[in-house]
């Protein structure tokens, strides 16, 4: 079990863990070039970074999360349509080359691999382990594809600072964002597979970004990262899931049923993988939440669950999404 916080000490540790983008930027690069198979979010990154330009938001993030804890222990139900949430997706393409220029073909299997990972449908869900079967959840939520919008740019990268989100700056701003889930395809550069905008950020900029090279299953999909499992990742964060481990040594995700990481575990680690956290639990490697390869995770816990499903909850920072 997850240790118990306080909602104001938790943007206050966050806040105290804020360095430059641009150092940050570089120790992400750093770690993808030491490794070219290893995965890189800027999620986490990108959130400090926009906290520690704006005060006012880590006041929002930990509003944002006692509303969550106090869901929780009020064991809510969600408003479903036929089963689910149902959530329309904008795709967003920017592209130089043709090859940025991603098929219709390819952005479908994205969102085909969003849904059947998000309804336990994928094959390798029967693949999680005895240890873990007990957690396994489905969460249930549908994504539709709205509508498909590409711009040719003369950019040949967009780094992590929301240009590709915005018009002014040759990108494309979000369609509906209160309502439709954007994501933006590009090349990011900096060996950022992608990130993703948590709860409680402008609505100018809300939204996920992925790397057209790791985006969906078909087309330029790359391996290791060439089954959709970046999007779904990053969608996890969108719907305010932080990293397993936390962001720190034995950290806390703030949820209670996955057990603690050292850090970030890459490829695809043999099960069982032990923790050297208090208790040297079996980790959880294969949660979509970790950073191994797209083969190794195919599970949300049902802890997770809970934790997305409870933004869509009437006053909560999605609820727009599950009207």
């Amino acid at each position: 079990m997850k240790k118990t916080f306080f909602m104001l000490g938790i943007a206050a540790a966050i806040l105290a863990g804020c360095e430059s983008d641009d150092k940050l930027e570089n120790q992400s690069e750093n770690k993808i070039e030491s490794a070219n198979s290893h995965r890189g979010c800027a999620s986490d990154e990108v959130l400090k970074d926009q906290m520690a330009n704006d005060p006012a938001l880590a006041m929002k993030i930990a509003q944002i999360e006692a509303f969550t804890q106090t869901k929780l222990s009020e064991n809510f139900q969600s408003r479903l349509v036929n089963g689910v949430i149902e959530i329309p997706v904008v795709v967003n393409v920017l592209y130089k080359t043709a090859a940025e220029n991603i098929s219709q073909a390819q952005i479908q299997s994205q969102i085909d691999i969003l849904n059947k990972d998000f309804n336990a449908t994928n094959t390798d869900y029967n693949d999680v382990p005895a240890a873990f079967s007990n957690v396994k959840a489905n969460v249930g939520i549908r994504f539709v594809l709205d509508q498909v919008v590409r711009k040719s740019t003369k950019k040949t990268s967009w780094g992590t600072r929301d240009a590709m989100k915005k018009s002014a700056q040759g990108g494309l701003s979000p369609l509906s964002p209160t309502t439709k889930l954007n994501l933006w395809v590009c090349t990011i550069g900096g060996g950022i597979l992608g990130y993703a905008q948590f709860p409680g950020g402008a609505s100018a900029t809300d939204g996920v970004v992925v790397d057209s090279k790791y985006f969906g299953s078909t087309g330029t999909a790359t391996y290791p990262f060439n089954l959709g499992r970046t999007a779904t990742h990053e969608v996890g964060h969108w719907m305010n899931l932080r990293h397993i481990w936390g962001d720190a040594t034995c950290g806390n995700d703030l949820v209670a049923d996955t057990p603690s990481h050292n850090t970030a575990n890459y490829g695809a680690p043999a099960f069982p993988h032990y923790s050297t956290c208090a208790g040297n639990p079996v980790e959880m490697t294969m949660n979509y939440m970790d950073y191994v390869d797209d083969r190794a995770m195919y599970m949300f816990s049902s802890d997770q669950k809970s934790r997305m499903l409870a933004v869509f909850q009437s006053g909560g920072p999605r609820y727009s999404f599950a009207q």
